[in-house]
């Protein structure tokens, strides 16, 4: 998935949420958290709007694009 959380992990770990924590303020659904960690899922635009209002950060300090990569051959 080119859409790549491991800043959001990151920066819920540094505002000191732990996953009960996160669950009990209902930020993000056990299954959406779930489907995050293991690169299957996304946030839509409202939770990624509610993280960033609680965090007090931008969008993209929760998530990164990284271009899937096939075996890119054209190196020039």
């Amino acid at each position: 998935m080119p859409i790549v959380y491991d800043k959001l992990f990151a920066l819920l770990k540094e505002k000191g949420y732990s996953t009960y924590k996160i669950r009990q303020e209902k930020l993000i659904g056990q299954g959406t958290l779930t489907a995050l960690k293991n690169g299957t899922g996304g946030l839509d635009a409202k939770t990624i709007a509610r993280l960033c209002s609680v965090l007090e950060c931008q969008p993209g300090d929760l998530m990164e694009y990284v271009p899937d990569d096939p075996g890119n051959t054209s190196n020039g």
